[in-house]
């Protein structure tokens, strides 16, 4: 049994198209053809049912799928054991964008010195946009910063709590005080990360509860960006633990003991069960599990 074929079959299945297969994959449509039919007479079974535009798998394709993801992923890893070849492609991202610049700011010159030909698509968008990109296989993984979701469709490859902080500069006045309410922080400037955010929908969530409302001098999706303001004293953030963990043990921000809200977020490391793991996917996948 060809093992292309198979990566072929995967493919075609993922996709849901034997042309994008065939675009994916650098073969021709007749190619790609060729190979499922050639698969198909090996085993003598469909594997696919093709109904007008669509392509779907039959029971014995169903069958044959995890069988055929198993073979490729240790097809790849006695390659990878042999030193032939090194990892190469493209990895298709969607990430939370607080996530992004905190997971590739410092991190990623290593990574792409040992694996140069692996190269990134890193997209920062909203929760549900990265699941309807996922379903369609626009990415090959996601990276959500929000409320645990679970789902037998995906598999959690990495997850962990998430705290989060009311912060602001040193110099602001309710710096170094021992307790703070929400009340007095809403009398301050604030610069909130963008609206329906996880930890911003959060807040906003608690402040209509109690028929109140924020009302940020600044919304915006750079974390950096409000980390530089919040050193000069301009005002009070929402933000997770580690996007403000550097500056608050270098001493340029503070974190206020507000224990009013308690939201319930992760950072979560998903992909589709039916994904092919790639061995570029799986360099990719232990890169983000490594904190």
């Amino acid at each position: 049994m060809d093992v292309k074929n198979l990566e072929t079959f995967v493919m075609v299945n993922e996709l849901k198209s034997f042309t994008l297969a065939a675009g994916r994959l650098g073969y021709t449509q007749s190619t790609v053809s060729f190979q499922i039919k050639q698969l198909e007479k090996e085993l003598s079974i469909p594997l696919f049912e093709r109904i007008g535009h669509t392509v779907t798998l039959t029971n014995e394709g169903e069958k044959l799928l995890p069988l055929a993801q198993q073979i490729l992923r240790l097809a790849a890893e006695a390659t990878h054991i042999s030193g032939n070849t090194a990892p190469e492609g493209l990895v298709r991202i969607a990430i939370a964008e607080s996530l992004a610049s905190w997971e590739f700011h410092s991190r990623f010159k290593d990574f792409h010195e040992k694996y140069p030909g692996i190269r990134l698509k890193i997209i920062a968008t909203s929760t549900d946009e990265m699941f309807q990109m996922l379903g369609q296989n626009q990415v090959d993984i996601v990276y959500t910063l929000d409320r645990r979701i679970f789902n037998h469709n995906y598999v959690t490859a990495f997850e962990a709590p998430v705290d989060i902080h009311f912060v602001t500069g040193a110099g602001h006045p309710l710096a170094g005080q021992t307790q703070i309410t929400l009340e007095q922080i809403l009398e301050y400037p604030l610069i909130l990360t963008e609206k329906n955010m996880s930890y911003r929908a959060a807040l906003d969530d608690l402040l209509s509860q109690n028929g109140r409302e924020t009302m940020p001098i600044m919304e915006v999706g750079d974390t950096q960006l409000i980390r530089n303001l919040l050193c000069q004293d301009l005002g009070i953030s929402y933000l997770p633990e580690f996007v403000v963990a550097e500056d608050l043990a270098k001493g340029n921000l503070v974190s206020l003991p507000m224990t009013e809200i308690h939201p319930d977020i992760w950072r979560q490391l998903l992909y589709h069960r039916n994904k092919w793991i790639s061995p570029e996917l799986k360099c990719v996948i232990k890169y983000l599990q490594e904190e």
